[in-house]
This record gives structure tokens, sequence and C-alpha cells, in this order.
């Protein structure tokens, strides 16, 4: 009879290694299943990191095109995609070779091919190789199969005029005209890469705001900065069709007063959402319920309604990002191992969209801590009376403080500006102990650094902001 695993976990993105890697650490046996080559999931293959290498490429060449202003000439500077892309690769490569030896440091088997629940305590995996069947018995199992693309149902992906956010990493030229279809964190990311590359970008968006979950003060100030870069920023505006022909695209929107308008472009991006991946994954055959949307839902220790079977990541109706997977994968595994693990608060899972300006954010915006029934204050303080960020020439954007008026507790805080989601963490911590805005302003920080950005908003939000 084959070995019982203590848990098998299905799917190796940020939150199925990360509960791996604590499992072993726990001294759980345990058994994690992956369909594609290599570990690591959509974030570190086809989202989080092959994106961010790509912005990080954009925007140096972008700050190397002014690099004048600092007294250095650099003479005809020249965008080398193909080594952008390469240099993407490296660091994704290298990032799925370090998944695979934290694997063998904390004992865990690993299994690529596909896996199925089968029944209780039952998991089938197809292996890749040789299409053989096996099927391992576990104490516990954990659903971590993530999301995939999903797009409008008038709109047929093919990958080649019509891209998504997957295919669109291996495009291999650098549009003169690319017209983006949602101005979420994936489509805005995208939007800036290409923007910062020399690309004319038009970025269509249904809600009346770019990045409709952030606090609407920033939302507005990202659009102004963008429209500031000379993309074209559309919003308020409904998508009706998308035609291809072999050169191009041909896109109908619908503006706000009702009139149509046809957008021409080389390509099209859909970056209007991803879908859970909870079908065909053996669910029925325990009984875990599904949600008209696909998600399964779960409890603080993350269980299904199901005992023995655990959901963390995107498949569960939480925030879906790569952060909040692995603090939900180390919630299970801990409780698997009979320790007493503090439930997430989802209210203080940090958002972070690295565009250019880069947004930041982690609580409460100011118009749910209103609907939830605060009597607010808030402060904003503005980069450009920053000295750090004149120094680099950045003086874009803000921050703003949102707070209780009572206790003085800090609800949000909320970033756009120079470096913001390095700069969130800082917030992350302060509503993590729940200080309040007396506490930060009296917090003393380094000059000069961007971080004074922080002090200074909560000086303001107390009523006596020092350099403004």
């Amino acid at each position: 009879m084959a070995d019982t695993f203590d848990v098998v976990i299905i799917g190796s993105g940020p939150g199925g290694y990360v509960a791996a890697i604590r499992a072993g650490q726990l001294g759980l046996k345990t058994a994690i299943i992956e369909k594609d080559k290599k570990l690591g999931g959509t974030c570190l293959h086809r989202g989080c990191i092959p994106t961010k290498a790509l912005l990080y490429t954009s925007e140096l060449y972008s700050h190397i095109l002014h690099a004048a202003t600092f007294g250095i000439n650099v003479s005809n500077p020249a965008l080398d995609w193909a080594q952008a892309q390469k240099h993407k690769q490296k660091v994704v490569d290298k990032g799925a070779a370090g998944i695979d030896f934290l694997m063998k440091k904390n004992k865990v088997t690993v299994f690529k091919g596909t896996g199925k629940i089968a029944g209780k305590g039952k998991v089938e995996v197809v292996l890749t190789e040789g299409g053989k069947k096996e099927t391992l018995e576990t104490k516990n199992i954990i659903v971590a199969t993530g999301s995939v693309v999903t797009t409008l149902p008038s709109i047929t992906l093919d990958h080649k005029r019509v891209l998504s956010s997957d295919s669109i990493l291996q495009l291999d030229v650098v549009p003169k005209k690319l017209i983006v279809l949602g101005a979420g964190a994936v489509g805005t990311e995208f939007a800036s890469i290409f923007n910062n590359v020399g690309s004319e970008v038009t970025l269509v968006e249904f809600m009346p705001n770019v990045l409709p979950i952030e606090d609407v003060d920033i939302s507005k100030e990202l659009e102004k900065q963008l429209k500031r870069r000379k993309m074209n920023v559309m919003v308020g505006t409904k998508f009706e069709k998308v035609e291809t022909s072999a050169d191009g695209v041909k896109v109908t929107v619908t503006l706000p007063d009702g009139s149509k308008q046809v957008l021409e472009g080389d390509y099209f991006l859909s970056a209007v959402g991803r879908a859970p991946v909870s079908k065909d994954i053996g669910l029925e055959s325990v009984g875990v319920p599904v949600g008209p949307k696909g998600h399964i839902t779960v409890d603080g220790m993350m269980r299904t309604s199901v005992a023995g079977v655990f959901a963390i990541g995107d498949v569960t109706p939480h925030p879906a990002l790569a952060h909040c997977a692995s603090a939900q994968g180390i919630v299970a595994t801990e409780f698997i191992a009979g320790k007493n693990p503090r439930p997430l608060n989802y209210d203080r899972i940090p958002n972070a969209t690295y565009c250019y300006p880069e947004v930041a954010s982690v609580g409460l915006t100011e118009k749910k801590a209103k609907e939830r029934g605060f009597d607010v204050k808030v402060g904003t303080f503005p980069f450009s009376a920053v000295t750090k960020a004149s120094i680099s020439e950045e003086g874009i954007g803000m921050v703003k403080i949102v707070s209780d008026k009572k206790y003085d507790e800090v609800l949000g805080v909320h970033l756009i500006g120079p470096h913001a989601t390095e700069l969130l963490a800082e917030a992350c911590v302060a509503l993590q102990l729940e200080t309040t805005t007396e506490e930060l302003a009296r917090t003393v920080h380094a000059h000069p650094t961007l971080s004074e950005i922080m002090h200074e908003a909560a000086e303001a939000t107390l009523g006596h902001p020092i350099h403004i």
C-alpha cells in the first residue's frame, strides 16, 4: 500500500508552494502536484514576475531618455526588446529553480502532472511523462489551483492580434499602436510597459476611473499622470467589438455621451479579468460546493465545508493576489499541523500596481470607511514637496491617509508616486499594529528619503503639515 501523506497540495503557485514549504518545516509529510513543466504557477511564469521584469526595463529606458537632465549625456539610446525578453526569462527561470531547491530542502515530494480529488483522502495524478496514473492517499488536501485568463464573451483571443495577458508576454515586437481593454492592475501595467518604450497606447475602461478598486482620489491622480505621459485614457467607455486584419485591429467603443468611436491599432490586449480553476478537479467527488463565479468558500482556517479539504489563493473569493495566497497557505498548513494560527484580516492585504507612477494601498478607502460608519479625517501630502523626489525629478503623485476621528486609528493608506509599492510596507506594519495618526507623526523618518511623505501626511491629517 502506498504511503499516506499528511497533506497533498494541488497547484504550485505562490499559495501552493509556500504552503508546501511551511508544511515541510512543520514536519508534515507533504506532496505537491503541478501540471506545468516548472513550479511557480501563474505569478512566476505568466504574471507578477515577468511583467515586473519588463516594467523595470521599460522604466529604465524611459529614465535614460531623460538622463541629460542629471548631467549624463547618452547619445541615441536604443531599446533591445529581444534582450529585454531574455532578461525576463532569466529571472523567471531563476525563480523556478529556487522553488525546486526549496521543495527538496523541505522534503516535499513533487509530482509533475494533473491532480484531481478522487474521493475522501484520495488525489489522483495523471503524470505528464508517460500519462501514468497514481493515486495518493492523504489526510488533508489543499486546493491551490489558482486562476486563468478570462475575457468578454464577444472577444475571441487569437493570440496574434487579439492578446491576453499571457500571450502579450511573448510579443517579439514593440507595437506602434496598442489598445488595452481594462484599466485594472494588469491592463494598467501593460499599458505602462509599452507607453514607456514608445508605443502609442490607448487604455479603455468601462468604470468611471482607472484602477477602480483604489481610493477615488488616487485613481483620478493616476489618470492625470498617465495622460501627462501621452497615454490616451478613456474611462466610462463601453467596449463593443474588435475586428482583426492581417496588419492590425479595429476596436469599436461607446463613449460616455453615447456616441461610438472606432480605435485602430496594431494589437489589442484584453485585460478584463481572471476566472478561478475549480472545474474538473474533483470537488464534486467529495461534495465541496462551488459558487456561481467558480470560487470555493472557506473559513478563517481556509477549510471548505468538507472536512480535510482546504482551499487557498485565487480559487477562493478573497483578493486574487500572490501575497494573499501565500499568507493563506501558511494559515492552512499551520492549522493542519495543530497550531493556532490567526485568521487573515483581508482589510490589511496590500494592493500594489507597478504602472508608472506606481500605486499602492492598504486598508480602507475613504468611501469604504464612511460606509462602515467611521467618522473619518483625511490627510494628503504631495511628492512634489519631498526633496528626495525632486532629486530624481519624480515629484509626482501623493499619499492619502484615512483615519478615524474618534480614536485616531489609521484605517487606510493610499499612495501614488515613485516607489509607492516599497513605501507601502510602513503602512502595512502601521495598520497591523493598529497605530494612530499621532504615533505615525511622532515617528522620526530619515531625511532625505521618500518615506518622509508618510510622516508629512500624518502631520497633515492632524492639521499641521510641516513642509507645505
